[in-house]
């Protein structure tokens, strides 16, 4: 494929993301760093971590006595990292998540985890597509 045609697939995916929340200014602020690999090296940092912390979530949701404190601090952790990355969507559903381990509800808890799960295969599969993407576009900001 033309540079040219990757160049428009890649600016077409990233101002969906924007369209449809899925991330926000500070990934636009991430995008603007000069130095190659930054961003590409942060976002595979977020991937990683939020899926570790949603494993680990999973987990202690799955016991028989939920730590609802530690929950609490992994899903804190979990809305400081999408933040940092821009994941508008997931950050969100951190923070309606929120409601449901201060009341010590484990379904609710179960099902808020649902939803942030899903909104960060939402954006880790984006983000991804960005990656895989960005290296073919000659001279793509960011990358």
């Amino acid at each position: 494929m033309a540079a040219g045609a990757l160049r428009a697939q890649l600016n077409a995916l990233v101002d969906s993301m924007f369209t449809t929340g899925i991330v926000d200014e500070a990934f636009q602020h991430l995008r603007s760093v000069e130095q190659e690999g930054f961003l590409a090296e942060v976002v595979n940092l977020f991937i990683h971590d939020a899926d570790n912390i949603l494993n680990e979530v999973a987990h202690l949701l799955n016991q028989p006595v939920v730590n609802f404190s530690r929950v609490g601090a992994l899903v804190h952790q979990l809305k400081g990292c999408s933040g940092s990355v821009g994941a508008k969507k997931v950050n969100l559903s951190c923070t309606h998540f929120r409601q449901s381990y201060e009341a010590e509800s484990k379904e609710g808890c179960l099902m808020a985890l649902d939803l942030v799960r899903n909104e960060f295969y939402d954006v880790r599969n984006k983000l991804q597509t960005m990656i895989q993407v960005a290296p073919y576009v000659p001279s793509y900001v960011g990358f």
